[in-house]
């Protein structure tokens, strides 16, 4: 936190008391030293930036900054987004940064808000979606359906937000291009086609829905889906007794074991079982016969999990399953929401998604079709949590086993599968207009548009490695022990 200025008089020589003068003279004598965040205003800020570039005024956005002035810039937005966390001494703050310090593309994970204030009302002129917001190729998965079956879909709806579907399609190219190189030591020329493949994917698959509105119906299962994610059913699978005993539960099934990733609070049952029932009577869903009658067993602090949310709040809680002997409970997941890296960046558009975990859980509800029912808001004691269901199966592709083929193969799926979230944005969001031909009107022509999303990404990516490397000089510094204040 910030230290308290010494104050000096008009002469220039120190504040303190003169002879004679009493402790009370001199404290109404100092002038008093106000800090404030300087974080505050600077949404509203770049707000009114965005509107400005959108319209065409002449002004240098942050990409444009090199040298001090980007560091600075690269300094205050990760202190600004990580505000509460350092405030709060958290340790998953301090593991964070060490974790964003461990490679270029946990980097690119974990910093959205600095990847999108780069992108600062840019592509004004492009038809809006229901965008995810943080689409790289460990954002795409297996995860329960309504049902609580296994599908194949976009599984991180943290930053969605109403935004033009280039910012999907850059952010996505800009993932698989750095991780493409941190994981795989792909050269240049390969990383292009994997990114080509990835955004061919997505407009082949707009195309068909422009065509076929099949959008509703195209889920990705096990028996539809292409060989590289049918690998991935196979591996996801796991019988819920083993999955349960195996990572969560005391021996003998009672509640959540205490380890160094769960720290159970039996004594908070109460106050989650309020959290479930709220959860269910806002959904207005019927009870599904496999959670029983939604009664918690018990809750646990769910430590150092995610990258971009590492060091928020996370809470499991444990629904007793209708059997009552720990072999078919259930785990909800409560996690604290904030803001979408995006809000205030975007081109000014008139759909609105809400805020925090309402809209997460509108982005949800829009880009993932019959999915996860336990998928929701709540408050609970005046923070706003998003939740949803922790399941046996929910997996995500290991990228270090893919092959060059592979890889291409999984960008294309990947690019299908957020087109299809992209479609649903006029079917189950607030677009009032037909999206599938607007965004293939807009993508035309095609090479042109994949030439330019490349060398978005060529660009960025590069941006991004030096970010990286003055990012790491500054927390070996501890730059990230305080947040910026302005002293006045």
């Amino acid at each position: 936190m910030a230290k308290r200025a010494s104050s000096k008089s008009a002469d220039g020589s120190s504040g303190g008391s003169k002879s004679g003068s009493s402790k009370s003279s001199k404290a109404k004598d100092q002038p008093k030293v106000v800090a404030v965040h300087k974080s505050e205003g600077r949404v509203d800020a770049f707000r009114k930036l965005s509107q400005r570039i959108a319209e065409g005024d002449q002004v240098v956005p942050p990409a444009m900054l090199t040298g001090e002035a980007r560091r600075n810039h690269v300094r205050s937005t990760l202190r600004e987004d990580h505000q509460t966390r350092i405030e709060e001494r958290s340790m998953g703050a301090e593991v964070k940064f060490d974790k964003l310090a461990s490679s270029r593309f946990k980097f690119f994970r974990g910093t959205a808000l600095l990847f999108y204030r780069d992108m600062v009302g840019i592509d004004s002129n492009m038809p809006s979606v229901m965008a995810l917001g943080d689409v790289h190729p460990e954002n795409f998965g297996i995860m329960p359906n309504s049902d609580g079956a296994p599908i194949f879909s976009v599984n991180d709806f943290d930053e969605t937000i109403y935004a033009p579907f280039t910012w999907d399609l850059k952010r996505g190219g800009v993932g698989f291009w750095v991780a493409a190189h941190d994981v795989a030591g792909f050269s240049k020329k390969k990383r292009r086609k994997i990114i080509a493949r990835f955004v061919k994917g997505y407009l082949d698959a707009m195309e068909n829905y422009a065509q076929y509105a099949t959008e509703k119906n195209d889920d990705y299962r096990m028996d539809n889906s292409p060989k590289v994610i049918r690998r991935l059913f196979k591996e996801a699978y796991e019988e819920r007794r083993e999955w349960l005993w195996g990572d969560y539960l005391k021996p003998n099934g009672r509640g959540f074991r205490a380890d160094d990733e769960l720290q159970p609070i039996s004594s908070e049952a109460e106050k989650f079982q309020k959290a479930v029932n709220d959860l269910a009577s806002a959904k207005g869903f019927e009870v599904p016969d496999r959670a029983g009658e939604l009664k918690v067993k018990d809750v646990c602090v769910r430590h150092g999990q995610g990258t971009a949310s590492l060091g928020l709040p996370r809470y499991y809680v444990l629904i007793e399953g209708p059997s009552k002997d720990a072999t078919d409970d259930i785990i909800i997941e409560f996690k604290r929401a904030r803001r979408s890296a995006l809000e205030g960046l975007t081109p000014s558009t008139e759909f609105d998604a809400g805020s925090n975990a309402e809209r997460i859980a509108h982005g949800q509800s829009v880009q993932l079709a019959r999915g996860d029912i336990f998928y929701g808001a709540v408050e609970i004691e005046g923070t706003s949590f998003m939740s949803r269901e922790r399941a046996p199966f929910r997996d995500d592709i290991d990228l270090d086993e893919l092959s060059y083929g592979t890889w291409k193969e999984y960008a294309e799926v990947c690019g299908a599968v957020l087109a299809q979230a992209h479609a649903l944005s006029d079917d189950l969001g607030q677009i009032d207009y037909d999206v599938e031909p607007s965004i293939v009107a807009a993508a035309s022509p095609r090479p042109l548009f994949i030439r330019d999303i490349v060398g978005f990404v060529e660009e960025a990516a590069d941006r991004l490695k030096e970010d990286h490397r003055m990012f790491c000089e500054d927390h070996e510094l501890d730059a990230f022990k305080n947040i910026d204040m302005v002293y006045r």
